[in-house]
């Protein structure tokens, strides 16, 4: 390596740290502190830790990071346990407060991005996620982390020609091979997708792809129900991208948009057996309103409606 390639990249380091702000006290004009979100990250997409293994993960000084926790205690946004099987040892957990207050800082994030990326043409916003997701795999593999997602980055992005019907064959494929639910599914998926292009409004609706290691691996839609219920629809994530967090950051991604759009309620249907989705959609404070059995697809079903006040 020469002068000039490490030149390159310490400009490019001091440049992007102007561009995000993290040369700030606080991160996104928040209370917190770039490693104190890292630290609400990692207690959030993996939940409950132990806190030396925490501190591994993050590379902090326990001492630093206790510091933290116990600020984070006092303001209600983490419990400390003692482990039944060893004193020794403490767990930290995000409370409800803990979970709400970072899905505040993520929607803080995601809007600084987009003022961020807004004056840019959709041509050059894919560009730049492009040679971000080169610098990831390139400098990933010698972190010395094995986590995947960090490695192979998720990008999710607006849909485009030709994804609804990727959406359509998809699910009705994985829906049969996992469930061995009938065309009639696919049918109702094409619905929905047929529905939203033919006159979507596009700053109260919306259709997102997950993109994982350079191909779509998922996807979820928003739709309008009235002036203030939005309807989420069609999640679903690939097989092979499931464990990394990809279905949440959608439903994450759908919040943030509804809010945005001046929604006070989503609203959802789905079935109690697919038990994956319905662990994300409780976990991001959906509220389970009402039950009921039906005949669908080939198969006796329990039908159930959830609702997420904004």
């Amino acid at each position: 390596m020469n002068i000039s390639q490490i030149d390159a990249i310490r400009a490019f380091n001091r440049f992007y740290t102007r561009q995000i702000g993290l040369l700030s006290e606080s991160l996104h004009k928040s209370a917190f502190s770039l490693t104190e979100a890292r630290v609400l990250f990692e207690l959030d997409a993996r939940g409950a830790q132990v806190v030396g293994k925490l501190a591994a993960t993050l590379d902090l000084d326990p001492a630093y990071l206790s510091r933290i926790l116990t600020r984070f205690k006092k303001a209600g946004l983490i419990t400390l346990q003692t482990d039944s099987k060893d004193r020794r040892v403490r767990v930290a957990e995000l409370t409800a407060l803990g979970r709400e207050t970072y899905g505040d800082l993520q929607s803080a994030s995601r809007n600084e991005v987009t003022s961020l990326i807004a004056p840019l043409t959709e041509d050059q916003r894919d560009e730049l996620t492009s040679a971000m997701k080169t610098i990831q795999t390139l400098l990933g593999s010698d972190t010395g982390r094995s986590d995947t997602s960090l490695q192979k980055p998720v990008l999710i992005r607006d849909h485009r020609p030709g994804d609804l019907g990727w959406i359509v064959h998809r699910q009705g494929d994985l829906y049969a091979r996992e469930y061995q639910w009938d065309t009639r599914f696919e049918g109702l998926v094409a619905d929905i997708a047929a529905k939203f292009l033919a006159g979507h409004d596009p700053k109260r609706e919306g259709c997102w792809i997950a993109e994982h290691d350079g191909k779509p691996v998922g996807s979820i839609m928003l739709v309008r129900e009235s002036d203030t219920v939005a309807k989420l629809r069609i999640l679903f994530v690939e097989p092979d991208a499931r464990g990394l967090g990809i279905g949440k950051h959608l439903v994450d991604h759908c919040i943030a948009f509804a809010k945005q759009a001046g929604y006070r309620e989503i609203t959802l249907w789905t079935n109690a057996n697919l038990h994956a989705a319905r662990k994300i959609y409780q976990k991001v404070g959906f509220t389970l309103i009402n039950e009921e059995p039906h005949h669908s697809f080939g198969h006796d079903l329990i039908g159930q409606n959830w609702s997420l006040v904004l």
